[in-house]
């Protein structure tokens, strides 16, 4: 078996995905990982620098496609619909790895060093958003809100289509900002009661 490259990669991914799901993150090591695989733990290490980063590989992928979903999304848009476009991008490089991200999405739920680490890994990218949305001249304030709500509406589009796979990751992504924006239209209302 080759054991660098794409191919041992992907091997030592679902190997450490496959052991997560049967005896606990914690409990399962990188020379267990690597032996699953069919690879030294030397090679694990050529490819990860801990057993956590094998289920946040595609950071810096996602990150790309994101930033340029939003450098790319048509001009006149009003931020959220800027992020609803970078958002569906994001979607599809998630749909394509369903087989991997959805049982992924399980074991970081389960494992409270792994949701420290999606925290992390989410506030970056969050940043990462909001910056390329200062690119387009969208104020500091509003930037960093759009991003971090964004954001918010992402995961839980994600979490119902995991929990929903008869519809797309497109159409509960849809659904999700479009709750922002009755979310939104129900709060202008509120405030106008109030002053009225």
């Amino acid at each position: 078996m080759p054991r660098s490259g794409a191919e041992a990669r992907r091997r030592l991914q679902q190997a450490a995905l496959d052991l997560y799901r049967e005896q606990g993150f914690d409990q399962t090591t990188t020379a267990e990982i690597a032996g699953r695989a069919g690879v030294n733990e030397r090679t694990f290490f050529r490819h990860f620098p801990d057993k956590r980063e094998v289920l946040f590989d595609g950071e810096a992928a996602l990150r790309a496609a994101l930033t340029q979903a939003v450098a790319e999304a048509p001009d006149g848009l009003q931020p959220l619909e800027i992020l609803l476009c970078a958002f569906r991008e994001a979607g599809r490089i998630l749909e394509e790895n369903r087989p991997f991200s959805e049982p992924r999405l399980e074991v970081i739920a389960k494992t409270p060093a792994l949701r420290e680490r999606e925290l992390a890994k989410a506030a970056s990218l969050t940043e990462a958003v909001a910056e390329a949305l200062r690119q387009r001249d969208v104020a500091d304030r509003l930037a960093d809100l759009a991003a971090r709500t964004g954001w918010a509406a992402f995961h839980q589009a994600a979490q119902a289509w995991i929990e929903d796979p008869s519809q797309s990751l497109a159409a509960h992504l849809s659904r999700a900002f479009d709750d922002l924006r009755a979310l939104s239209a129900t709060a202008l209302l509120t405030k106008a009661d109030a002053e009225g």
